[in-house]
């Protein structure tokens, strides 16, 4: 009943700031910092002697849809943040150097993302940084928090689900169960004709956005994106269960969620699937926000930067 509405939700769905080089390689002309690595670069804004937080946006995203949460953030008197932009390399015009893939059988894209993300962690000497991932960076931010607990001070999923699989096979589906989909959606996106690609992603993150205006920019990061690249990155979404994982997390972690689009979904049904996909995580505040799809931060920026700005302030 929410296979298919998920899969339209989720299709696409250094030094410390202070050694921050103008990079003339890179095309976007952002401050990026000063960390090497194939899989990701990262863009610092905001007070250089701040708070850290990072942000890593979702499949086939670009950091750039954080924006207005990074003026908020930077916005606040005395808040002092100091924001870290997570852009994966293969999305929204990055080079996919390191996530590209070759050959007929798909990589991995989420996961070496998150050890990279540990690894810039560790070489910033970063001290436990706050962490928001919308969608595949709320995998992302999943992975990073259990398989590096020592590393996250707090982290929030903007809506994603721990286990994507689950929406994809019958009760009790297993990433086992849910392979031979999985390699099926792989084969079907990364090797669908560009423009026949492009119109069913279209069609998808139009889905995903309610505000009209904010339509556009999610559309560009798409079709700037490597095709494979994406494609390998959302079949590793579809098999990747973390539910096993979740216990490992000890950072405080908040949830916000949509309900499912899907007008056979209720806000109740969506609410138990959510309580029972992070039951493993018994800590866990789960929030849905009302008439908002996906993108939050887009649909609803002022109840997503108040729920951002509580968890932040949180003891």
């Amino acid at each position: 009943m929410i296979r298919a509405a998920l899969l339209a939700a989720l299709m696409l769905a250094a030094a410390p700031a202070a050694v921050l080089a103008q990079d003339a390689t890179a095309a976007h002309g952002h401050h990026h910092a000063d960390f090497a690595s194939d899989r990701i670069h990262v863009r610092v804004d905001g007070d250089m002697d701040g708070r850290d937080i990072i942000l890593i946006p979702g499949l086939s995203s670009s950091p750039e849809i954080w924006q207005e949460t990074v003026d908020h953030l930077t916005a606040q008197d005395g808040a002092g943040w100091r924001v870290h932009r997570i852009h994966v390399q293969g999305f929204a015009g990055a080079p996919a150097q390191g996530n590209a893939q070759t050959g007929d059988a798909p990589g991995l894209v989420a996961a070496p993302v998150a050890e990279e993300i540990a690894r810039y962690i560790r070489e910033n000497d970063l001290p436990r940084p706050a962490v928001v991932g919308h969608s595949m960076g709320g995998t992302i931010g999943l992975m990073l928090a259990a398989r590096h607990p020592d590393l996250v001070g707090r982290l929030m999923v903007v809506d994603m689900i721990p286990f994507m699989g689950a929406m994809f096979g019958a009760p009790g589906a297993t990433a086992e169960s849910v392979t031979p989909v999985a390699d099926q959606i792989w084969a079907a996106q990364a090797n669908t004709p560009r423009e026949a690609y492009v119109a069913q992603a279209t069609t998808a993150i139009t889905g995903m956005i309610n505000t009209q205006g904010r339509r556009e920019e999610a559309l560009e990061d798409m079709r700037e994106s490597d095709q494979k690249v994406s494609a390998a990155a959302y079949r590793e979404l579809v098999v990747t269960d973390l539910r096993p994982e979740l216990s490992k997390i000890t950072a405080p972690t908040e949830v916000l969620y949509v309900k499912f689009n899907d007008p056979r979904m209720t806000p109740e049904l969506t609410d138990t699937i959510y309580r029972m996909s992070y039951a493993n995580l018994p800590g866990a505040t789960l929030k849905r926000i009302d008439d908002s799809a996906h993108f939050i931060m887009f649909d609803q920026p002022q109840a997503f930067h108040a729920e951002l700005d509580a968890f932040l302030s949180a003891e």
